[in-house]
């Protein structure tokens, strides 16, 4: 069975504390619940999560929606998105089973990044080592006054931005990164073909501003 793998980076830094970390958490419950309604997603779909504040770790590896079990996560640190791309370039050549001449590989995988500041390493060499494997849609979000776009729009040419980062516009973004999966596994499981773009994925809310 061809898997969709879906990575989720999420800014767990000192700024997101309270109300931002929370919405999040919640977020991706959520997501979870909405995707097991789905016949198709729950057949393709497989999550994971990574968190970057001070350090990069994978808390949640590529897991199937049936047993996905979110963990608990802080906010505190600093900004480490470069070392949070480094990992994910990591996962991407060890988790996502690739295509050979006896199978067909996983579908190309899609890639949320959230953050609500501005990289505090060195995020060109975590991009470079990104750059190097196939990754399939990276939508970068940049949440609240604090998020610098500019950044994000080097990493890939799809990304939004929340005016807000507070518990109703995080909820906002991550139903719309529900609705993305879904449409995805749908659009796999039905005509073999890969959503490349923004353009193929659901109209995002009206707090959410497509800005590249």
């Amino acid at each position: 069975m061809r898997r969709l793998p879906v990575y989720l980076l999420l800014d767990t830094s000192g700024s997101m504390t309270g109300e931002p970390i929370e919405a999040v958490k919640n977020g991706v419950q959520m997501m979870i619940h909405s995707l097991r309604q789905n016949p198709q997603a729950i057949e393709t779909a497989y999550v994971s999560i990574i968190t970057f504040d001070s350090d990069a770790k994978q808390v949640v590896p590529l897991t199937d929606l049936a047993s996905f079990q979110m963990v608990n996560i802080k906010a505190s640190g600093l900004t480490s998105m470069g070392a949070a791309l480094y990992l994910l370039a990591d996962k991407l050549q060890t988790e996502v089973a690739k295509t050979t001449p006896e199978q067909k590989g996983d579908w190309k995988p899609m890639v949320f990044i959230m953050t609500d500041g501005v990289p505090t390493d060195n995020w060109q060499a975590g991009f470079n080592k990104l750059k190097s494997v196939n990754k399939g849609l990276v939508v970068g979000c940049a949440a609240g006054h604090g998020a610098d776009d500019t950044v994000l729009k080097k990493i890939t040419s799809s990304v939004v931005r929340l005016a807000n980062a507070d518990a109703e516009s995080i909820s906002k973004f991550f139903q719309w990164v529900t609705a993305s999966v879904s449409t995805s596994s749908t659009k796999v499981e039905e005509s073999g073909k890969e959503v490349t773009g923004l353009e193929q994925l659901p109209p995002p809310p009206s707090e959410l501003v497509v800005i590249a």
